[in-house]
């Protein structure tokens, strides 16, 4: 079992910088691929970027050039740096652990563990 707790969300205006944490606690953690997701006001859930145990990664086309996931396993913590912020990042996000598959973008059914999400808002 694992358990996830993000953390970093809050308010930037546009074009601003957030770094989103997450905590991970239990066995197994630095085993497991982990991966961010965002779900945005009326829309579902999407992936914007992965990486596994041997550091390697991906992102959404929505994510790419402007985040950044990274992970310390010393801390148990998966980071995403998030730059240039638009308002249609505006959402909740949320962290996630153990992926059945390995695809481009992310798909939230391939997780098993997930965080209680944080909050975004990117608005003047």
């Amino acid at each position: 079992q694992v358990q996830l707790v993000e953390s970093g969300g809050g308010s930037v205006q546009p074009g601003g910088s957030l770094r989103l944490s997450c905590a991970a606690s239990g066995y197994g953690y630095s085993e497991y691929c982990m991966g961010w997701f965002r779900q945005r006001p009326g829309k579902g859930r999407e992936g914007l970027a992965m990486l596994d145990n041997n550091g390697d990664t991906v992102y959404a086309d929505s994510a790419k050039g402007r985040f950044i996931i990274s992970r310390d396993n010393a801390k148990n913590t998966l980071l995403l740096q998030m730059n240039r912020l638009k308002p249609e990042d505006t959402g909740v996000y949320y962290c996630a652990a153990q992926c059945a598959r390995w695809r481009i973008p992310p798909r939230p059914e391939d997780f098993t563990y997930w965080g209680q999400g944080t909050q975004v808002t990117v608005a003047s």
